[in-house]
């Protein structure tokens, strides 16, 4: 028994031997391949090594230079000036060289070649940028030929004061002058160091230049138009704003026979009240309303043109000479709503608003309109045709009386409800007549004025205001 056992352990310490001996030459196997690879690699770029692109594992610096530069492109240099406009300068046809050199070679002494299981393991890929070298005559043709440059060439160095759209600017020339030099030497440095973007503002391409004696006369003259052309005042036109801007008061500066800016005594612009008041005129044929013709939707569905009548907006132009005079020499900010010499209803150029009286005469119907809503629709009588024809335009109700007697040439008709429009022209009720509408008018109509029914009649004389519009046509 016992030397059976014994037997046993020998064979299992041989087992055991063998076991840890080719454990041994398994690992000795690996870690001499691993060395052997390292070594192998020592003369160029790391297993797993991809650089823009490229399969670089084994190859050397010039290797991988030259399978770059194949490829490399430049791009572009975007140049933006002072304005915010951008000048694109495609960069690859004008690079005369590629070279990544420097940089595979910084990159690749970094490499630890007995490390090289770690790209495996990692998979990173390398983006180099190679360095660009260019004709620099031709690059700065490119540059200097730009938007950027090309704009500034233009450029006057003067001081002056213009008139434009919105009144008197100045143009200042010595303020931001652009330093082509400057900014061409920065553009290709930029360019050189594949840079992508240039701000020639923030690069300091811009300066001021000394004003000379007579550019300082100039300044001092701009100051007094700048002060001389603001303005604050806004006129409520009812449903527009006027603004008395700098493109108004422009105007109103005097000028000599050369158009040169004329002085007083104390070197003051001077008022040209002459212009002051055409402004207040154009302001009230623009928005004066009374006797104009209007655009008006008929409630029997068409658009008419209705001229003449006594309704309407009408500016008091002299008062309005006087406040705009007075608040513009005091610098007044403030929104002013304009005299009249006759108000409607609603300011504004749609003066007739969504309140009125029409009086359809050529279908003898009176429709009254409260706030855009139907209220009241009647026949009535107008005028008798020939004779005493009832006259078209936009009037309004500028009165209301109670048992009135209308006279006239062989004539005396009391009436309960009396609403004037124009004149000795009004609506009214008529309980002599028995029918309304259709042609009655034509063969025996009114004196003129507008007959309704005498049922109809209290409705709309207790609910029309004085000053509602009333379009009367045919």
């Amino acid at each position: 028994m016992r030397t059976e056992s014994k037997h046993t352990n020998a064979m299992g310490k041989r087992k055991l031997s063998v076991f840890l001996l080719l454990t041994f030459l398994v690992l000795l196997g690996g870690i001499l391949g691993y060395l052997a690879l390292a070594l192998y690699y020592s003369d160029g770029f790391s297993y797993g090594t991809w650089i823009n692109g490229i399969y670089c594992t084994g190859k050397s610096v010039e290797e991988v230079n030259s399978e770059l530069k194949e490829t490399a492109q430049a791009g572009i240099l975007s140049i933006r000036d002072r304005y915010g406009d951008v000048s694109v300068i495609e960069l690859t046809d004008l690079a005369s060289q590629f070279d990544y050199t420097g940089q595979l070679r910084s990159y690749l002494a970094k490499q630890n070649s007995f490390l090289w299981i770690d790209n495996i393991l990692s998979h990173r890929e390398k983006s180099l940028k190679p360095q660009i070298s260019f004709d620099r005559k031709v690059l700065a043709q490119a540059i200097c030929t730009s938007k950027a440059f090309e704009r500034e060439k233009s450029r006057p160095r003067t001081v002056s004061i213009e008139k434009g759209s919105a009144g008197y600017e100045l143009y200042n020339g010595c303020e931001q002058v652009f330093d082509a030099e400057l900014a061409c030497e920065i553009a290709m440095t930029a360019a050189e160091q594949g840079e992508e973007e240039l701000d020639l503002a923030l690069a300091g391409c811009y300066k001021t230049e000394e004003l000379t004696p007579q550019m300082q006369q100039t300044l001092a003259l701009w100051d007094k138009v700048n002060a001389f052309q603001q303005c604050g005042i806004v006129y409520d036109m009812g449903d527009a704003f006027v603004s008395v801007d700098s493109s108004v008061t422009a105007k109103w500066i005097t000028l000599d026979e050369k158009e040169d800016f004329l002085l007083d005594a104390s070197g003051g612009l001077i008022l040209d009240e002459k212009a002051l008041s055409a402004f207040i005129n154009m302001l009230a044929e623009e928005y004066d309303t009374c006797g104009k013709e209007r655009v008006f939707h008929a409630t029997r569905g068409e658009t008419i043109k209705v001229s003449g009548g006594i309704y309407g907006n009408e500016l008091n132009r002299k008062k309005e000479i006087e406040y705009l005079k007075q608040a513009f020499i005091e610098k007044r900010e403030e929104t002013h709503v304009p005299t009249y010499l006759k108000q409607a209803m609603v300011r504004g150029k749609d003066d007739i608003g969504t309140s009125y009286i029409e009086i359809d005469m050529t279908n003898q119907k009176l429709y009254y309109y409260i706030q855009g809503q139907l209220k009241l629709e009647t026949d009535i009588v107008t005028g008798n045709v020939g004779k005493h024809t009832t006259p078209g335009g936009v009037n309004y109700v500028y009165s209301k009386q109670r048992n009135r007697i209308l006279r006239g040439p062989g004539y005396a008709s009391p009436v309960k409800y009396w609403m004037p429009v124009k004149g000795d022209i009004g609506i009214h009720d008529a309980s002599w007549r028995k029918e309304f509408g259709g042609d009655i008018y034509k063969t025996n109509g009114s004196h003129g004025c507008v007959n309704l029914p005498s049922k109809v009649t209290p409705e709309l004389f207790d609910g029309v205001e004085i000053g509602t519009p009333v379009i009367m046509f045919y």
